[in-house]
């Protein structure tokens, strides 16, 4: 396994392997990346913001194992961000050329979101214990802007980012909505 640069910045959690967990996890990577210097809407804190959306929603839906949390490690080392969502669940691994997603099918882009906005991205098995980390990395400027050029979205890259935005929404609204179900999304 190849040797990472040493940290400067890291945040690391372990979060319940439910909807919820992943609701915290992504609201506090985007708390972190704010106190070090990248402000909400800036864009490598909606990037990693989304990143860590999909990966942990990935997380709970993919790699729940009954009582086991999962974890979330966010580094910058050498103007490079580096987000890990690890799980316990070693028997579903991500493939390792995704597949192009049914139009339509209501999941299935997460994995092609996380490769159009990481510089690079990867799946790696748990060391200590059963279980896979799956990765992404982002290089930044100093001011909170990606290094890398990014170009206009094909359309169907904008209608996933469209479909998937609402996971950056507050669910102040839905909070209501949620009691009326017994605490259960629709």
């Amino acid at each position: 396994m190849p040797q990472r640069p040493p940290s400067e910045r890291e945040f690391t959690m372990r979060f319940t392997s439910t909807p919820r967990g992943a609701r915290l996890a992504r609201r506090l990577v985007s708390h972190r990346l704010n106190d070090w210097g990248h402000p909400y809407t800036t864009p490598v804190n909606e990037t990693l913001t989304l990143i860590t959306a999909e990966l942990t929603a990935n997380a709970v839906r993919h790699g729940h194992v009954p009582g086991r949390d999962f974890r979330v490690r966010l580094t910058l080392a050498e103007g490079t961000f580096r987000i890990e969502v690890t799980d316990t669940r070693a028997e579903k691994q991500p493939p390792s050329t995704l597949p192009t997603p049914n139009p339509s099918s209501e999941s299935g882009r997460g994995l092609h979101l996380v490769a159009a906005l990481a510089d690079d991205w990867g799946v790696s098995p748990r060391l200590a214990a059963p279980g896979k980390t799956v990765w992404a990395e982002l290089r930044a400027r100093q001011h909170g802007h990606p290094v890398t050029q990014r170009v206009a979205p094909d359309p169907t890259d904008a209608d996933l980012l469209l479909a998937t935005a609402s996971l950056l929404r507050d669910d102040l609204g839905s909070r209501s909505e949620d009691a009326r179900h017994g605490g259960r999304r629709r």
